[in-house]
């Protein structure tokens, strides 16, 4: 290539040829995947009784894996772990969206690590119907939290499947609790049936509102005010005050019109402001005074059995469900029945009875 700016008429301007374009990747460089070594059940039961996160972190992946090589694996961690679980506090945090549960979930965090305890926090993140996917950014809400070494945070999809991450996360506590997390809040996305999936596997679960939203009403429905054990108005600061406590009078009258809960405790109301930490004291007073009563009357170990029964059936339920529609013989009779029944020749009833019937055939035949 020519370059004008060696002309003898520039005095003092040359410009060098130049070495040939070299490689940007070392040639000598030889490519070796790194694999990570794979652990057995006994190294993962190990890793997380010595308390190793990075451990339970995989253990965690595994259990939410839908390989079955993964799920044969986790379920028998989990089963290996049962002996060292069971002695957590187990508390379901949920509330409409906006309602200040990130914040308050780091700074209820933070209350419970300053008296000597260890922190798991579960929460269910919603995902996109259309695509699936999350966003799991709860440790970008949780920014003090985060830091804290005896804090364990882990974000799971929903993934349109609640009932499965509701599982997922009840097996998450067990290994949570074997790693030696002592508290465990489950968040719920806020909406739709998680609430009564989360309250099915915590032991006290606290309903967070807001006030000043000209919606207090709205907040009051009987079936999420029946399951709370604890009711709190966030957002109690500045000119929000008297109206936080209206509303928290307004929700203690509502309480008295519902029966009494099985444990006959009476959900108490406090207000508080999670980004200025005012009242936390309180709330966590009021869930101290919650776990003494359970435990003084018995209902605590009751609730727990229960719960584990519960979620036998629901297992159950589940791979009924599963092996059901995994059949590609069912699935093809499926298929026929629909469109006989979107041709109106023949009734939803005795469509669904006929594969159930050649279902229930297969499996005799067996």
């Amino acid at each position: 290539m020519e370059h004008p700016e060696n002309d003898s008429q520039y005095k003092g301007l040359q410009v060098n040829g130049g070495v040939t374009s070299q490689p940007t990747v070392n040639p000598y460089l030889k490519f070796r995947p790194r694999r990570r070594p794979s652990l057995t059940p006994a190294d993962y039961v190990e890793g997380i009784v010595n308390r190793n996160v990075s451990i339970l972190g995989q253990a965690v992946t595994l259990i939410e894996s839908t390989a079955e090589a993964h799920q044969a694996v986790a379920q028998e961690v989990i089963e290996k772990c049962l002996p060292y679980a069971g002695n957590s506090r187990r508390i379901g945090i949920t509330g409409v969206p906006g309602a200040g549960k990130s914040t308050s979930i780091d700074v209820f965090g933070l209350h419970v690590l300053r008296q000597g305890h260890r922190l798991a926090v579960l929460a269910i993140d919603p995902s996109s119907e259309r695509t699936q996917g999350s966003i799991l950014g709860d440790k970008t809400r949780m920014e003090k939290l985060s830091q804290e070494k005896d804090a364990f945070i882990r974000p799971s999809p929903s993934a349109g499947s609640l009932g499965g991450v509701a599982r997922k996360t009840r097996e998450t506590i067990v290994l949570c609790e074997a790693a030696g997390y002592d508290t465990i809040f489950v968040e719920t996305v806020g909406v739709g049936q998680s609430e009564t999936a989360v309250h099915s596997m915590v032991d006290f679960f606290l309903l967070i509102q807001l006030a000043g939203t000209g919606d207090e009403l709205q907040g009051i429905k009987r079936g999420i005010m029946e399951m709370a054990d604890g009711i709190v108005i966030n957002k109690c600061d500045g000119d929000n005050v008297e109206r936080a406590k209206l509303a928290a009078a307004q929700f203690r009258n509502a309480l008295h019109l519902f029966p009494p809960t099985p444990s006959k405790w009476v959900p108490e109301v406090l207000t508080y402001s999670g980004y200025f930490e005012l009242g936390i004291d309180g709330v966590w007073d009021m869930i101290d005074r919650y776990f003494d009563y359970v435990k003084g009357t018995g209902y605590f170990d009751t609730k727990r059995q229960q719960q584990a029964k519960y979620w036998m059936v629901e297992t159950i339920d589940e791979q009924l469900r599963a092996s059901f529609y995994h059949q590609p013989e069912v699935r093809a009779l499926l298929e026929q029945k629909e469109m006989r029944v979107l041709n109106n020749e023949q009734s939803s009833f005795t469509a669904a009875k006929d594969v159930l019937d050649f279902y229930f055939d297969r499996l005799r035949n067996k």
